[in-house]
């Protein structure tokens, strides 16, 4: 029988301190239980691996059509988007989005993935030393993912970043962060808007297809912007976070990386634990829709819930070790990085296709990784590295 009460907690994970080293703060919050009541934002975290696994899975009880972030002027901003919707909107414009990015419509780009992933090793390794996130986790993002939705060459590539971080950034409190994305969150609205005007991306692009595709299946004009904003917000912030993550796990565990290098075919498997280790995305939100029971707590209709995937993916009832990065862990592939149920990301096997590949033209060519000491991202949503020195040794 589920309690009446949820165990409370004075614990700021929007903090510069639990932002820049989460872990502890994820490790008091499951002590404390599985459901808990943030005193700050009146928000319910959940902490561990089976209940965020639940709610996930119940998006019927635990809504996201209401927004997925803490601030509800925001969740109101980005409505249409794929991860802010219900079905049965969410499960058309799912579909609009994906046809092009499933693991059979993208068989055709692997050649020139892997092509651009040994041209971009190749030439690190020539440089010596460089910087991991400008360097190597914005990389593709940024040479790839404006051509494949059709950007004009003359406008807004240079702010995709920014406009990314900001559109992850809304999804925290109404904080200092959340605050000063506002204006480029408005600038990133307006130049989607051009952009799903029929005639305004390259034709052909994945962008291009993507409004014809919409325009044909009735969504509303005004919602067009948002599903552009599916391909562009997710490909760019949380892949630049798992590629330079990466690159840190590899070099500060050599024996993992000997034994990749010795059997690439552990490659999914270790770009996982990379994934569940050091999550992207912290977590979002839920809107409860009816009285309900999670963990044993009794969650009220109208509630909203924090679902924690980065403190799921060391939960110590789930994981063996939850802390050790080891690219052979049988059950790397059960993270929540990517999250679960109608809502796991939809680009996710871009991203494999690219760390992959990535992964196996550093194999083939380097011996050692060497990193330096990182800085952290303060970020609401996003766990990041800020900066990183790397050098590899052939």
């Amino acid at each position: 029988m589920a309690t009446t009460t949820a165990p409370m907690s004075d614990i700021d994970l929007y903090s510069d301190r639990s932002i820049l080293s989460p872990y502890e703060d994820y490790r008091a919050l499951r002590a404390l239980g599985p459901v808990v009541r943030l005193n700050r934002y009146g928000v319910w975290a959940v902490s561990h691996y089976p209940q965020v696994y639940q709610a996930l899975h119940d998006h019927e009880t635990f809504r996201s059509g209401a927004g997925v972030g803490l601030t509800d002027r925001l969740n109101q901003a980005q409505k249409g988007s794929c991860i802010t919707s219900d079905p049965p909107y969410h499960t058309l414009a799912r579909s609009l989005v994906s046809r092009h990015l499933t693991p059979k419509a993208l068989r055709a780009f692997h050649e020139y993935v892997r092509r651009w992933a040994g041209t971009l090793v190749e030439r690190l390794i020539a440089r010596g030393g460089f910087e991991a996130v400008a360097d190597f986790g914005q990389a593709f993002p940024l040479s790839l993912v404006p051509d494949l939705l059709g950007w004009p060459e003359e406008e807004g590539r240079e702010r995709l970043l920014d406009w990314a971080a900001a559109g992850f950034n809304a999804l925290g409190p109404p904080n200092d962060r959340t605050l000063s994305g506002v204006p480029l969150l408005q600038e990133m609205g307006e130049f989607l808007h051009r952009m799903s005007i029929p005639g305004n991306l390259r034709p052909d692009s994945w962008g291009a297809r993507l409004v014809a595709d919409a325009h044909e299946a009735g969504i509303a004009e005004q919602l067009l912007p948002a599903l552009l904003g599916d391909f562009l917000v997710p490909s760019m912030d949380t892949s630049v976070s798992a590629l330079s993550g990466m690159l840190l796990l590899l070099g500060t565990h050599p024996d993992q990386w000997d034994a990749l290098r010795a059997d690439q075919s552990l490659i999914p498997n270790a770009f996982n634990e990379v994934l569940r280790i050091e999550s992207p995305l912290r977590g979002f939100t839920r809107l409860v829709t009816r009285d309900c029971e999670l963990g044993g707590i009794a969650l009220p209709e109208g509630s909203r819930v924090l679902l924690l995937n980065g403190s799921a993916n060391r939960d110590e009832g789930h994981w063996d070790q939850p802390d050790v990065f080891d690219a052979k862990r049988p059950n790397a592939a059960e993270h929540l990085a990517f999250g679960h149920g109608i809502h796991g990301c939809v680009g996710q096997a871009l991203s494999r296709l690219e760390a992959h590949s990535l992964l196996a033209a550093l194999a083939e060519r380097v011996r050692r990784i060497e990193v330096g000491e990182p800085s952290w991202r303060l970020h609401n949503t996003i766990r990041g590295i800020a900066r990183m020195d790397v050098t590899l040794h052939v």
